[in-house]
């Protein structure tokens, strides 16, 4: 069962504030990889997570091709404070399109910060449905049932 635990609700939705925003990793229909950084990745809810992607570039096309995503985080500073070794986890899932509702509540909860430079909010809301998190050892310390 995956269910978010404080500590990284807490991480995760000031990562950007901490200089320390989250890696999204996509992948074409055929493989091809990518990694992105995006400073609005938040938690949406308790098997969610929930980012606004305002330039709509490679990882908006690489999504509508392959949904399979994966997040990657780490703050050193903060490794006291995550129980995951040298403050690292990674989160598997699914993204899509959020719906209007959805749209709506995405745009809340992503960093100020992330928000002003879409000021007509021309971007997409997305939500990635976790399928697993793990650690860097690849002990998985949630899954979906």
């Amino acid at each position: 069962m995956i269910q978010m635990t404080d500590a990284i609700r807490s991480v995760l939705n000031s990562a950007l504030a901490d200089g320390t925003p989250a890696l999204l990793g996509t992948a074409t229909k055929d493989g091809h990889p990518q990694i992105s950084p995006k400073g609005s990745i938040v938690v949406f809810n308790d098997d969610t997570l929930c980012f606004w992607e305002r330039s709509n570039r490679s990882a908006a096309h690489h999504l509508a091709e392959n949904p399979h995503v994966a997040v990657y985080y780490r703050n050193a500073a903060k490794a006291s404070s995550i129980p995951f070794r040298a403050g690292a986890i990674r989160f598997y899932g699914d993204a899509s399109v959020a719906n209007a509702a959805d749209r709506d509540m995405v745009w809340e909860l992503i960093p100020e910060a992330e928000r002003k430079p879409d000021p007509e909010k021309k971007g997409t809301a997305f939500l990635i449905r976790l399928t697993s998190v793990e650690e860097l050892s690849g002990n998985v310390v949630m899954k979906r049932d």
